[in-house]
């Protein structure tokens, strides 16, 4: 059975707030839903209750169980919902967050109205550590991006300006699937590749300035370092490989006017994953050296590759640099820096 869209949701471990997540998806206004639930083998009653919604609630019908042969973690969760998936756009929704009645009607009438293939919401951010609870909104203006790589450019344009998520967006899914999309298979920045790279293969996109999508952050996420006492240094080094590959594929938009500018966000946030180590190196078991911090900085160019870039060189020459610069001495700089920046 097709469907026009597919509420993905990878499902692990989350007994205390699946009923508040499927309570807001199965809420949804809009009708032509499947709930395609991802079951990645957790050892709680997760499942059990998502099976009473299905019989039990006048959608149930629309809601379908997929079990993975193991559990493989999220980033192969959110692959096996790409394969799996019957709509013709794709919605990702995580198993301890909610989305308001109006979010997929909203999104969806936008990529009709504009034949776009991909529509973001606003989100809030919701935090709740040890008792206490705190909340931003991160809302965009309502901006339409119609010309070949106009959204891209704008997108590389400013780090932060598109928040790095896998959820609340509307997807044409054969742009996933033509494109051989996927996640890479790490528990940290498991999205670092999907993200960094969907841009560059949408020509047309749509940002709303509606809040669509309630985000939680709790203590132990995986998203949340700071908040765990111990820290593996398989762990991190699975996240590193997993974004060295994304400098190895530069290759393939090397002509586009807007490399540059994606190379250096590229760079930058591996400066950024730098300083997560050099912040968390207590917590980090075993601990990396400084030539093994110092390499988190190698750039795919050369130095005078990277002076020749179109534009954004003196940039992206400063990131080269902290893959050149004797071990030692580069990690001075990343540590003085990221504490002048409050990263470490």
């Amino acid at each position: 059975m097709a469907y026009e869209v597919t509420i993905g949701i990878p499902v692990y471990n989350v007994e205390r707030y699946i009923r508040l997540t499927m309570d807001s998806a199965l809420a949804q206004t809009f009708p032509d839903i499947e709930f395609l639930i991802l079951d990645d083998c957790g050892t709680d009653s997760s499942i059990d209750i998502i099976r009473d919604y299905q019989l039990n609630h006048p959608r149930g019908k629309d809601i379908r169980i997929v079990r993975q042969p193991q559990n493989g973690g999220v980033g192969r969760a959110r692959n096996r919902i790409i394969e799996e998936a019957r709509g013709r756009f794709l919605y990702y929704l995580d198993a301890d967050d909610i989305i308001v009645p109006q979010t997929i009607e909203l999104l969806h009438q936008a990529a009709v109205t504009y034949d776009a293939d991909i529509v973001y919401g606003s989100y809030e951010r919701v935090e709740e550590f040890e008792g206490d609870t705190h909340k931003a909104q991160f809302c965009y203006p309502r901006e339409q991006f119609l010309d070949n790589n106009a959204f891209a450019n704008r997108v590389y344009s400013d780090y932060s300006w598109l928040q790095a998520t896998t959820w609340n967006f509307l997807v044409k899914i054969e742009i996933l699937i033509q494109n051989r999309l996927r996640f890479i298979p790490v528990n940290y920045w498991e999205d670092f590749a999907f993200t960094i790279d969907l841009p560059t293969y949408v020509t047309r996109a749509v940002l709303l300035p509606d809040v669509t999508y309630y985000y939680y952050c709790r203590y132990g996420s995986l998203s949340n370092f700071n908040e765990r006492d111990h820290i593996e240094k398989s762990e991190i080094q699975g996240t590193i490989d997993a974004m060295n590959r994304v400098k190895q594929s530069s290759d393939r938009i090397k002509d586009k006017p807007y490399f540059h500018k994606r190379m250096y966000k590229v760079m930058l946030t591996h400066f950024f994953m730098a300083c997560a180590i050099l912040k968390q190196e207590d917590k980090i078991s075993p601990a990396f050296t400084k030539r093994e911090i110092r390499d988190v900085m190698r750039s795919p160019l050369s130095l005078s590759q990277t002076l020749s870039l179109k534009g954004w060189r003196l940039r992206n020459a400063s990131l080269c640099l902290l893959g050149i610069l004797p071990p030692a001495i580069s990690v001075a700089v990343m540590r003085f820096v990221g504490r002048r920046k409050g990263l470490v």
